[in-house]
């Protein structure tokens, strides 16, 4: 079974920060996941939701903001470029990029650490949606995609064929034994979102389950 730390450990240490991805380390994860929001002014960074929320109750449209006026009201906003550097590659980085968002920054820095020696293995591109995928894709072929999918196998295996990969994580709320069997029956690596209990990802596992993607990597350090 592959542990995924979600969003770092968001369970131990603020999500989608340096921290949380050092902390999921700590914890042996087989791999780190992040979520990709790109500022007004083209500075990718690791953050999940489209709005930023800080601790006084303002709310900053991502987007529409630049960098620097974020990183005020969030000090601990990492840049997609500081976690490669800080963090390198110790693990595969589960890198997924949100919906609608602009892809050129994003390409232009993966473009820039495989010309620096980095591998294409050494990374993994998901997204809810098929269009974001399927151009990222084109630019990156050699990376292996991870179709995420809220719900619906059926969408996830077309989805999968479409892009040529194995790797499907879904809801885990959605999951069942019979379900799962089906999907490892069929090839594919399924991953369970966001999973938590370590008893049932143990039950799930002798039915085919390939990856956990937890907000607390600690709960499975011994598996």
């Amino acid at each position: 079974m592959k542990i995924v730390g979600h969003r770092g450990a968001r369970g131990l240490a603020p999500e989608n920060t340096i921290a949380s991805l050092q902390k999921a380390l700590e914890h042996h994860v087989d791999m780190l996941e992040f979520d990709l929001r790109v500022t007004k002014d083209g500075v990718v960074v690791l953050h999940h939701d489209a709005q930023l929320s800080d601790a006084s109750g303002s709310k900053l449209l991502i987007k529409v903001q630049p960098f620097e006026k974020l990183k005020s009201h969030k000090p601990d906003m990492a840049t997609f470029a500081n976690a490669l550097d800080t963090i390198g590659h110790p693990v595969p980085l589960y890198v997924e990029v949100k919906r609608g968002e602009p892809l050129q920054p994003i390409i232009s820095i993966l473009k820039r650490y495989l010309a620096k020696g980095w591998k294409s293995e050494y990374f993994m591109l998901g997204s809810k949606s098929q269009k974001t995928l399927l151009a990222l894709h084109r630019d990156f072929p050699e990376i292996t995609k991870i179709v995420i999918e809220p719900w619906s196998g059926v969408r996830a295996s077309w989805r999968a064929r479409q892009l040529d990969t194995d790797h499907v994580a879904m809801n885990q709320l959605w999951l069942w034994p019979g379900f799962i069997r089906a999907v490892a029956r069929s090839n594919k690596k399924l991953y369970a979102y966001t999973l938590n209990d370590p008893v049932k990802a143990k039950r799930w596992v002798k039915h085919g389950l390939y990856g956990v993607i937890t907000d607390y990597p600690d709960r499975f350090e011994e598996r």
